[in-house]
């Protein structure tokens, strides 16, 4: 009989000890660790996995080139041109922000042009998926559903239908009977993830995953979860609106920063035609602290909102910092460069920034617009609505380039701007709308806040 290893599994990260600890060693998590027993599987185990033989690299056929479309043009854009073959993906996101939902579109769009589509639910019944489909108008007769948990009983079934695509929800529901832990534990969500990785190689079928998220926004279960699919998508903004954002963290056939704009609706979820659009729509104008930025999300430019409100502190204590959207360290210095440089007296005053409409965004180009939407509200004018600020702030209070300004200003002269506040190293001399070059953040502020 087999010998049975017991070791202790940090449920956050994956890290593995041999004894309990109180205090994770590798993410200093508390009370994260739990038992996994770990048993060599058996003899049938892998029965159902496709056998394979090494082959001549100069005979192995690209299917990178043989994408095929989910449906939607939006989230083929952000895998990087539709779904490889063989390709293993996990899709994770808040509970209810519309994994299911978008995953059930993509089953029917593939099925009615390619052929069957499994869909396998683990969480819900078959009746609540039908119900589902009919209220997305998803029902057609090549998409087939099962609700199994078994991950060789899957595989298996997989196996005889030969799907075109095959989407697991979720995978921590999924369990393997060889490994004695209970479904959603470490041990059955690496288990499972192997099995399900073997059988798209080696046959061929593109498997997409649903995964659940931690507290802390990051996909549960270990590590090697996230290493071993082929990509990982995450389902960004808050549940009560309708604004949501598929952003791709990693993708082995594309790129990695490209994001889809979806809105929640009765039918599912819809594409959004004009993000820039969608994200100024409830602006308000001549409003101090209020500065449009366009900012590069892989190649695409967005027109974002940033604002920002400053505040007396209250008796005199510890002035506040908070920020929603953008990193607070890099925030931080920018109000550091305002206070040196312009003499600003933020150090007694609470500041607050927002980027409107849930967006988090980490580009360097959105430091002017930060700087700038500090200043406005500070000084309690407003700039110009029509003008748009974008540059990378340094800390002497220098303005470096930035990339992709053509993309930027053709979104800008789309959208109806008249200006534009750009680094001067990046002003051509051919803009479709006006630019004003700026070397220093004291040129930038003299520009965009006037009186």
């Amino acid at each position: 009989m087999a010998k049975k290893t017991v070791v202790f599994v940090c449920q956050e990260c994956g890290a593995e000890s041999p004894r309990w600890m109180g205090k994770c060693p590798v993410c200093g998590e508390w009370n994260t660790l739990v038992e996994e027993t770990v048993q060599p599987a058996g003899k049938n185990a892998h029965a159902w996995v496709v056998k394979s033989k090494p082959l001549p690299l100069t005979q192995i056929e690209n299917t990178a080139e043989s994408r095929f479309s989910t449906g939607i043009a939006e989230l083929d854009r952000v895998l990087g041109g539709g779904l490889v073959p063989g390709c293993l993906g996990l899709v994770g996101g808040d509970p209810g922000i519309g994994k299911s939902t978008l995953l059930l579109q993509v089953a029917s769009g593939v099925a009615r042009k390619l052929g069957r589509v499994l869909y396998v639910t683990g969480e819900e019944s078959l009746a609540q998926l039908k119900l589902r489909a009919l209220r997305l108008d998803a029902v057609c007769e090549e998409l087939i559903v099962v609700s199994e948990a078994n991950t060789n009983t899957i595989c298996q079934i997989i196996s005889d239908e030969k799907p075109v695509l095959v989407i697991v929800d979720s995978i921590q529901t999924m369990f393997v009977e060889e490994v004695p832990s209970p479904p959603g534990s470490v041990g059955q969500v690496r288990e499972s993830t192997g099995r399900f990785l073997q059988l798209a190689k080696g046959s061929g079928i593109c498997i997409l995953l649903v995964g659940h998220v931690t507290k802390g926004g990051t996909l549960a279960g270990p590590k090697v979860l996230e290493h071993a699919v082929d990509f990982v998508l995450y389902f960004e903004g808050e549940v009560h609106t309708s604004f949501r954002i598929v952003r791709s963290v990693k993708n082995r056939f594309g790129s990695t920063h490209e994001i889809a704009i979806f809105e929640m609706s009765e039918r599912g979820l819809l594409p959004v035609a004009n993000p820039s659009q969608f994200l100024l729509s409830q602006r308000p104008e001549q409003s101090p602290g209020s500065v449009v930025v366009p900012y590069m999300e892989g190649t695409r430019p967005l027109l974002v909102e940033v604002q920002a409100l400053v505040a007396p502190a209250p008796f005199g204590g510890t002035p506040r910092r908070q920020t929603t959207g953008v990193d607070y360290q890099r925030f931080s210095i920018i109000l550091a460069v305002l206070e040196k440089r312009q003499g600003y007296p933020l150090q007694s005053h609470d500041v607050f920034l927002n980027i409107a409409g849930g967006l988090k965004l980490q580009e360097p180009a959105l430091d002017l617009g930060m700087a700038v939407a500090v200043a406005s509200s500070i000084s309690n004018v407003s700039v110009n609505p029509l003008c748009a600020v974008l540059g990378e702030v340094g800390l002497v209070g220098e303005i470096r380039a930035v990339r992709g300004m053509e993309q930027r200003l053709a979104e800008l002269n789309r959208l109806g701007f008249e200006s534009c506040i750009i680094p001067s190293t990046n002003v051509q001399g051919h803009e479709p709308i006006k630019v004003y070059g700026v070397s220093t953040i004291q040129e930038a502020l003299r520009i965009a806040v006037r009186g």
